[in-house]
């Protein structure tokens, strides 16, 4: 069973990817803040990493190079899901090794979840749920 890591900040967001993607038959971890979401990386070697950039106490952004940078986590997909909309910020988290940036507000929930299970069949094509 493919594992999804959301880290997000805001309760409402984490709660309403966390049922969306349970339904879809995912495993769902969550951690609040940018040091959370490291820690919880580390230990639970998610399939995918839905990543917030806009957090407390470490952003997405720092994280992101922090993941990266790491050979435990260095292969672990990324997708970057914000409001930032910058096309600057978009590259620099691509260019760090995000595998995806997504613009809530330019995507429904339903979207953002099927840009995910498309992303993580070419992870883990025996593990993704029909």
């Amino acid at each position: 069973m493919s594992k999804v890591l959301i880290i997000e900040d805001d309760p409402l967001m984490i709660r309403m990817y966390q049922k969306i993607f349970t339904f879809e038959g995912y495993e769902v971890e969550m951690a609040w803040d940018g040091e959370e979401g490291w820690e919880k990386a580390k230990k639970v070697k998610p399939t995918l990493i839905l990543l917030d950039v806009m957090m407390p106490k470490m952003n997405g952004m720092q994280l992101l190079e922090k993941l990266k940078a790491d050979p435990d986590t260095k292969s672990i997909p990324v997708v970057m899901l914000t409001n930032l909309a910058g096309q600057q910020d978009a590259e620099e988290a691509l260019t760090k090794g995000a595998v995806k940036y997504i613009v809530k507000s330019e995507h429904d929930p339903k979207r953002i979840t099927n840009m995910v299970k498309e992303i993580l069949a070419g992870y883990s094509r025996n593990e993704v749920p029909s």
